[in-house]
C-alpha cells in the first residue's frame, strides 16, 4: 500500500468520528438544545447499561471460538502491557506536571487506555479490502480481522471497566470530597465587607473551575459514586478481604463487563453459539435484536463526546502541556514499546504466524485514547468537560499518528516476512 493510499484507510475513521462529534456538537448549542447537559447523562445511562454490553456480546458470540481464544493468548498479555507502561506514563506525568486533582485521574486514564474495540473493528477490516494490502485475500483477511478485533473489544471491555472505571471514579470521589471541603472554608479576611465572598478568594476561583455544572439526583444513585458514607475501618484481616471480593465482584458486573464474559462463553461453547448465531439457529432473533442494539454505540458515544465538547470549551481550562504530553505517550513512546515487545515476543515464538494479528497487537500500542472515558467522567461528572478537548486534540493528533504508524508496522512485518 502507498503513503497515500494508506493515509486515506488510516486517516477515514478518525475523520468519521470527527464528523460525528461536529454533529453532537451543533446538536448541544443553545440554537438547537437537542443534546443538554440532562440529555447527555441520561444517554450515557443507556450506552453503559444496554448498547456496549450488546455490541460486546454480538461481535464475540458470532466471531470468537474457543480455538480462537486459545491461540490468541498472548493478546490479554499485550493489553495488559499497554495498560500497564501507559499507567506507569500517566502516573510519572501527573507527579511532574501537576494538574488539578480532578485531572489527575483523568490523565493517566487518557495515557493507560486506548480505543482498542472501535477503533479496531474499523481500521482493520478497511485495510484488509485496500487493493494492495499485505494480508492476502480481502475476504479471509476481513474475517480473520474481525474476529481479531471482536476479541480485542472484549479483552479491553474488561480491562476498561475495571481498571479505568475505577480510576476515575476514585477522582470523582477525591475530587467531589475537595469541593466539599472548599464549600466549607470561610473567608477569614479581617477587612472583608458585605460585598466580600464569604468563601476566601482562592478557594472561589477553584469552585468555579471544579465544580460540575450537573449536580448528581436521585436517579443518579445507581451509577454515581457513594462518597462520604460513613466508611467504617475495621482492620480484621477477614473483614478486609471480604471487602476486597466485594470491590471486585463490584467491578466485574459492570454491564460492559458482563457482556464480554458472556459473549466469551456463548462464541466458545458451540451448543450454545448455535442457538443464537446462524440462520437457522431457534433462538436468532435475540442475536439479530443484541446486534441491532449494539449498533447504537459508536455514534451515540461520538455525538455525546461533540456535545461535551461545546461545553468544555465554554467551562475546561486545560494546560498546552498535558494536550502534549498525553499525544507524546500515546503516539510517540507507546508505539515504540509495542514494536521492542511484539518483536521480542515473535522471536520467542509466542505469537501465531499470522501478519494481521502482529499487525493487531502492534495497532493496540497506537490507538487513540478510548470513548469510554468520556462516558465515564459523563457518569461521574467530573472533568468531562476537560475530557472532551483532551479526546478531540487526541484524535486529531491520530489521524496522522495512525498513518505513520501503520505503515510502518507493514514495513516490518512485510520485510520480516
Amino acid at each position: 500500500m502507498g503513503i497515500l493510499s494508506l493515509f486515506e484507510v488510516a486517516s477515514m475513521p478518525i475523520l468519521e468520528v470527527l464528523l460525528l462529534s461536529a454533529i453532537g456538537a451543533i446538536m448541544a448549542t443553545d440554537y438547537f438544545n437537542v443534546l443538554s447537559s440532562d440529555t447527555r447523562k441520561s444517554l450515557n445511562r443507556i450506552v453503559f447499561v444496554a448498547f456496549t454490553p450488546s455490541l460486546i456480546f454480538a461481535s464475540l458470540a458470532k466471531t470468537v471460538t474457543l480455538e480462537d481464544i486459545i491461540s490468541w493468548w498472548f493478546m490479554p498479555i499485550n493489553i495488559g502491557i499497554t495498560f500497564l507502561c501507559g499507567g506507569i506514563l500517566g502516573w510519572i506525568a501527573a507527579k511532574l506536571i501537576k494538574p488539578k486533582p480532578h485531572v489527575e485521574g483523568l490523565l493517566i486514564a487518557m495515557c493507560s487506555t486506548g480505543n482498542l474495540g472501535n477503533m479496531l473493528l474499523i481500521i482493520v477490516p478497511a485495510i484488509c479490502t485496500e487493493g494492495g494490502s499485505p494480508f492476502g485475500e480481502h475476504h479471509i483477511c476481513k474475517s480473520k480481522g474481525l474476529s481479531y478485533s471482536s476479541f480485542s473489544m472484549a479483552l479491553s471491555g474488561l480491562y476498561v471497566w475495571t481498571y479505568t472505571f475505577q480510576l476515575i471514579k476514585r477522582s470523582g470521589e477525591k475530587y467531589m470530597k475537595e469541593v466539599d471541603e472548599l464549600l466549607q472554608e470561610p473567608n477569614k479576611d479581617l477587612n472583608a465587607n458585605e460585598k466580600t465572598h464569604l468563601l476566601n478568594g482562592k478557594s472561589q476561583e477553584y469552585i468555579d473551575v471544579v465544580v460540575p455544572l450537573s449536580f448528581p439526583t436521585s436517579e443518579d444513585k445507581q451509577i454515581q459514586p457513594n462518597v462520604n458514607k460513613n466508611e467504617k475501618k475495621d482492620k480484621s484481616f477477614s473483614s478486609k478481604l471480604v471487602n476486597i471480593l466485594h470491590m471486585v465482584v463490584e467491578k466485574l458486573m459492570a454491564p460492559p463487563t458482563v457482556g464480554s464474559i458472556v459473549g466469551l462463553i456463548f462464541g466458545a461453547t458451540p451448543w450454545l453459539k448455535k442457538l443464537v448465531i446462524g440462520d437457522d439457529a431457534p433462538l436468532r432473533v435475540i442475536q439479530d435484536s443484541i446486534t441491532l442494539l449494539g449498533e447504537g454505540t459508536i455514534p451515540c458515544i461520538t455525538l455525546i463526546l461533540g456535545g461535551n465538547l461545546i461545553q468544555g470549551m465554554r467551562r475546561a481550562s486545560i494546560r498546552p502541556i498535558i494536550i502534549i504530553t498525553i499525544i507524546c505517550v500515546r503516539f510517540v513512546i507507546l508505539p515504540i514499546v509495542g514494536i521492542f515487545v511484539i518483536k521480542t515476543a515473535s522471536g520467542l515464538g509466542l505469537l501465531p504466524h499470522d501478519p494481521l494479528f502482529s499487525f493487531v497487537l502492534l495497532i493496540q500500542y497506537t490507538v487513540p485514547p478510548a470513548m469510554n472515558i468520556s462516558t465515564m467522567t459523563q457518569l461521574f461528572d467530573v472533568a468531562h468537560e476537560e475530557c472532551s478537548l483532551l479526546t478531540m486534540w487526541s484524535y486529531l493528533a491520530a489521524a496522522f499518528a495512525l498513518t505513520a504508524w501503520s505503515t510502518v508496522f507493514m514495513w516490518i512485518l512485510t520485510s520480516r516476512s
